[in-house]
């Protein structure tokens, strides 16, 4: 559920880009909120806009994600909140995942336990630091081309077959992407100010939320 955007602003005759994160309903296609930052610069980056709408899921919500999400900071935060994931792997983390370890609980799905980094991050307070488990357990497995990463642990309750229709039903957010930014009209802002196009940029979204509800 979780997708993301840059966008161009025209401000002051130059281009300029803004970096949007937000969170869609899989069932409605309506966007549960958004959140607009810098595309460069502090408190700009996907993972500090995405932060700042956690707020806005609620317990027993499941969040689809790509695999940029899958850090065990976000894990780690949904897991406290009761909010379960399914993300794509890492690349990275995907080259060195070993399915004989772990708890195995089928073919090529497993549980495995993720430590916490030794290195607190910047943004993080070091009371909120201390606070975090020091390690926690995620499922792997492997769909096809894919490695999809979730916290529905249960492989009875939620098998992979399971798995894989619902990480699929994900590319119904790049549809509602597509139809905020070039259905609508999105693309191309009239607004020469920050404050005008951020403004112009949530009347776009309102407008898309109504055209859902109807």
């Amino acid at each position: 559920m979780a997708i993301r955007r840059v966008r161009d602003l025209l401000i002051g005759g130059c281009p300029s880009v803004v970096r949007i994160v937000g969170i869609t309903c899989l069932s409605s296609g309506m966007v549960i909120n958004a959140a607009m930052g810098p595309y460069k610069g502090k408190g700009g980056s996907e993972h500090a806009l995405f932060r700042a709408l956690l707020s806005d899921l609620e317990q027993g919500d499941i969040l689809l994600g790509d695999a940029l999400y899958g850090s065990y900071y976000v894990l780690a935060e949904c897991l406290e909140r009761g909010i379960d994931v399914v993300f794509q792997q890492n690349g990275g983390r995907k080259r060195t995942t070993d399915f004989r370890r772990g708890k195995h609980l089928g073919s090529k799905d497993h549980l495995i336990r993720i430590k916490k980094p030794v290195q607190r991050p910047d943004w993080m307070s070091a009371e909120h630091f201390r606070n975090l488990p020091a390690e926690i357990v995620i499922r792997e497995v492997a769909l096809e081309s894919k490695v999809l990463i979730t916290t529905l642990n249960d492989a009875t309750q939620v098998p992979r077959e399971a798995l894989k229709a619902l990480y699929r039903s994900r590319w119904h957010v790049e549809l509602d992407i597509r139809n905020i930014k070039t259905t609508l009209g999105m693309e191309t802002l009239t607004c020469k100010t920050p404050e005008m196009a951020e403004k112009e940029m949530w009347v776009y979204l309102l407008a898309y939320n109504l055209i859902r509800i109807l």
